[in-house]
């Protein structure tokens, strides 16, 4: 699963509580054969299923899941049996008059549900076609317990069975799952019967359906046919994600060691939004909400093109790590997620060269996991799951971000061949069965002849963030000496707790030679080939901070455009970090960024606005903003001013990400250039829907949205009333909350008292408002909570609304987030938790950094 936003808050899902592997092991199934009659219009559906299973020991009582469906009849063997249901376990339990022998046997249900407006279980997507009709979409949403919303099954990882799905679609209508149609029989009443085909063995949340008014486009690799299923008249968009799938699906092939083992893969684009994924890996018929799958060259952006690739990188990825071989229970969600994020990176990097993505990653996932990680809210890699609440939270960036950077550390450390090698011994040892961690270190120990799990421990089992220290670095007869010491990076009090890591380290001396070591405690020595300037954790590899004495960090800045482009991007994240956190001045930031020249690396740029921006942020509403303001905008407007407004013919693309980077935050800055362009171009809209060029629309429209006057933010709402392309009106909507007046952000509120929007359109109207005004959205949402609560989603509702007030630098929001936590149950405050520290370091670092700050205002440019 791809989270909805690459800097997602944890999310809880707001259901009873689940003890981990609840389920009784002495029945498990082999065999589904489901069918369902979903009516779209009356938001309900029907299912009858048969359920082949293996009684392992005799019994008289069978257990399995079941939520939200009104059960009707129960059989074992054919003949009606006793059934009751726990709504709190969500467990549906047959009570049998004899016990069952040991062996096969089946159990059969009748139902009826519910079609939800939400993603979780059987939902509708509503849209409206480009003529101006209405239209609706149903999918289905699994992932992680909601499969039992849709038949009662075995909802666990473990239980992995095989499923035969059929389904009723209206006449005319396109029906997908997981595998193949195999007969499509038209009814009497005009309807058309679905049939599938038989899936492999597979864990239930990975089950998938969906209907609607929709094409299919397709193309082949090798014996595989990709498909990209859309709503009607856009397939065409869907070109460039199979263009993008085909030369991805060898490239997985090769590297697992395992062919895709379906006979077709559909890529299933929905016209919606979440606010909690973007996409999602189902075995076959990967499913998408739009922006992240569908390319439209008038309205996309570079940064978007490029989002594709990665979304489905990472959900092709899962089709072996999550799918072919699944972890055994959430505890382990980092099998999927890490090991996805990780090789949407690797893909991109070895298939789009010129993206730098290993090095974008430095600057990029690397620090979004260690901005968690080194806070009071972190958390292992591996951690207990016993509940629904606590699987929600699962989904986070240190599952995601964090995963996938000791991944790549493990990789950087064992060496890319002996790497693959432990993969795809795992894959073929584990395939269409369950893991837990220990059965990857153990393959990959094999691979690798040296003991893996030693090192990975100290990453996946504790949380928090290495720091390795320099110091005493001097160089005689040829040869770097220097001594390192391994403590503990922290951006607040509790993070700061010493720990130990075992932390695998590349030293090496510029225009000189390299050295790997292992830093274990206070003093470890380490020798280097060459005199010149000595660089810690090259290619920044290993998950860690890293911290020079003054020598040798004043050497680095020396020869600062010298680094290799990863070492450049880590010295100024580690730099501005370790200020944060209070280890040194940000006068060693300043110095490292003042080596970054206008014609630097894109992505040194990227990073450079990116700071700025934070820095911005823990000033707003102080003295000191204004005047950060304006020194920002005068260090990036040059760099812009070379790259100019409009993209150049064969350009990197890195240049077009860049050019959105510097638009936007030059627009929020309120550069004068930047300001007079979005209302030239917006103001084109209504007679162009197309009017902007594709490479700026976003930034441009942000830029418009975030500075409008009254009259402008008009002007924005007849644009969004009028637009028809779902996707281009989702953010539309989204941009009527970016305003930083405060009386149109409270305009932007009343409208989610009307039925202006759809539920999900809402909520992120809700969300865009928070940005500006944290405190308004926050006070506005407790005050309104049941309106509130009516359009999110069941799996976000104890993290939204506490959420919204995280932007907050005023001192009672800490107080208000945690009163409103004491309304909800105690397993769903982990949420407000996490805000309110993410406050506390946000203002910690403000404090620390302000009279360094004040100090570079005052230098001038």
């Amino acid at each position: 699963m791809k989270l909805a936003f690459a800097t997602a808050l944890a999310l809880t899902v707001s259901t009873p509580a689940l003890a981990a592997g609840s389920l009784p092991t002495n029945v498990v199934p082999v065999v589904y054969d489901i069918s369902v009659t979903p009516d779209a219009q009356a938001m309900t559906f029907t299912g009858t299923e048969t359920v082949q299973i293996d009684v392992k020991d005799a019994t008289t009582t069978i257990t399995l899941n079941a939520a939200d469906l009104a059960l009707s009849a129960a059989t074992f063997d054919g003949k009606p049996v006793r059934y009751a249901l726990d709504k709190d376990k969500q467990q549906l339990t047959l009570t049998l008059p004899t016990a069952a022998s040991v062996g096969r046997h089946t159990v059969g249900f009748s139902w009826s549900g519910k079609i939800g407006q939400s993603a979780a279980g059987l939902f509708a997507i509503d849209y409206t076609n480009q003529d101006g009709s209405k239209a609706r979409m149903l999918a289905t949403q699994f992932e992680a317990p909601d499969a039992r919303r849709f038949a009662p099954m075995w909802d666990e990882p473990a239980f992995k069975a095989k499923f035969r799905l059929k389904a009723v679609a209206p006449a005319g209508q396109l029906a997908i799952s997981n595998m193949p149609v195999t007969n499509v029989a038209k009814q009497a009443n005009g309807t058309q019967l679905y049939s599938f085909a038989e899936t492999p063995v597979m864990s239930s949340y990975l089950l998938y359906l969906g209907m609607g008014d929709l094409e299919r486009k397709t193309v082949m690799a090798g014996n595989v046919e990709i498909g990209v299923v859309t709503r009607r008249g856009v397939s065409g968009q869907g070109d460039y994600a199979l263009e993008q799938a085909k030369r991805m699906l060898p490239y997985y092939n090769d590297y697992f060691g395992q062919p895709y083992p379906l006979p077709k893969l559909d890529m299933i684009a929905g016209p919606g939004s979440s606010q909690f994924f973007g996409a999602m890996e189902n075995w076959g018929a990967i499913f998408y909400f739009e922006p992240e799958l569908l390319f439209d060259p008038q309205r996309a952006t570079e940064s978007g093109r490029q989002r594709i690739f990665t979304v489905v990188a990472h959900e092709m990825a899962h089709q072996w790590f999550g799918d072919l071989v699944t972890m055994q229970w959430w505890d382990d969600l980092w099998l999927n997620e890490g090991f996805a994020s990780w090789m949407e990176n690797k893909a991109a990097n070895d298939l789009n060269p010129a993206w730098k993505a290993e090095a974008a990653a430095v600057s990029s996932d690397r620090e979004a996991a260690m901005g968690i990680d080194a806070t009071a809210a972190t958390h292992p890699i591996i951690r207990k799951i016993e509940t629904v609440d606590q699987i929600g939270e699962a989904f986070d960036g240190i599952t995601y971000s964090k995963g996938q950077a000791v991944i790549g550390m493990l990789e950087s450390t064992l060496g890319p061949d002996t790497f693959r090698k432990g993969i795809r011994s795992y894959m073929a040892k584990y395939k269409y069965g369950n893991t837990v961690t220990e059965n990857l270190w153990a393959e990959l120990s094999a691979a690798a002849g040296q003991p893996v799990a030693e090192i990975a421990h100290g990453y996946t089992l504790q949380g928090g963030v290495p720091l390795v220290t320099l110091s005493n670095a001097r160089c005689a007869g040829g040869t770097t000496t220097a001594t390192l010491a391994q403590g503990r990076f922290g951006l607040d009090a509790t993070s700061k707790t010493p720990q130990t890591w075992q932390v695998p380290l590349v030293v090496s001396t510029l225009g000189g030679g390299e050295t790997r070591t292992i830093v274990t405690g206070p003093a470890t020595n380490v020798s280097v080939k060459g005199c010149g300037t000595l660089l810690l954790n090259k290619g920044k590899g290993s998950y860690t901070r890293v911290m020079y004495d003054q020598p040798t960090h004043d050497a680095l800045v020396r020869d600062y455009t010298k680094l290799p482009l990863a070492d450049r991007l880590g010295t100024l994240a580690d730099d501005y970090a370790l200020a944060a956190g209070g280890y040194q001045d940000l006068s060693r930031f300043f110095s490292a960024m003042g080596q970054v020249g206008v014609a630097a690396d894109p992505l040194e740029w990227s990073l450079v606005a990116g700071r700025l921006g934070g820095l911005g942020g823990l000033y707003e509403g102080t003295p000191l903003a204004d005047p950060l303001r304006a020194k920002s905008v005068a260090i990036l407007a040059p760099v812009l001013q070379r790259i100019g407004f409009a993209a150049t013919p064969g350009e990197s693309p890195l240049v077009g990400n860049l050019r959105e980077s510097l638009v936007g935050r030059l627009g929020a800055n309120g550069d004068p250039e930047v300001m007079r362009q979005a209302r030239t171009y917006v103001g084109q809209l209504a007679g162009n829907p197309t009017a902007i060029p594709p490479a700026i629309r976003q930034p441009i429209l942000s830029t418009y949205a975030i500075n409008a006057t009254a009259a402008d933010w008009e002007q924005l709402l007849a644009l969004t009333k009028a637009e028809t392309n779902p996707v281009a009106k989702n953010r539309f909507v989204s941009l009527l909350g970016a305003a930083k007046d405060d009386t149109l952000a409270t305009r932007a509120l009343e409208l989610l008292k009307t039925d202006t929007f759809t539920a999900p359109q809402k909520a992120a109207l809700l969300r865009a408002v928070s940005g500006s005004h944290p405190d308004m959205a926050f006070d506005w949402a407790v005050a309104n909570r049941p309106l509130v609560e009516s359009f999110l989603e069941e799996s976000s509702r104890s993290s939204f609304i506490v959420s919204l007030g995280g932007g907050s630098n005023d001192p009672a929001m800490p107080g208000k987030i945690t009163a409103f936590a004491q309304t909800l149950p105690e397993t769903s405050r982990s949420p407000a938790k996490r805000v309110v520290s993410g406050i506390a370091v946000r203002k910690a670092a403000a404090d620390r950094l302000r009279p360094a700050v004040q100090a570079w205002v005052a230098k001038g440019k």
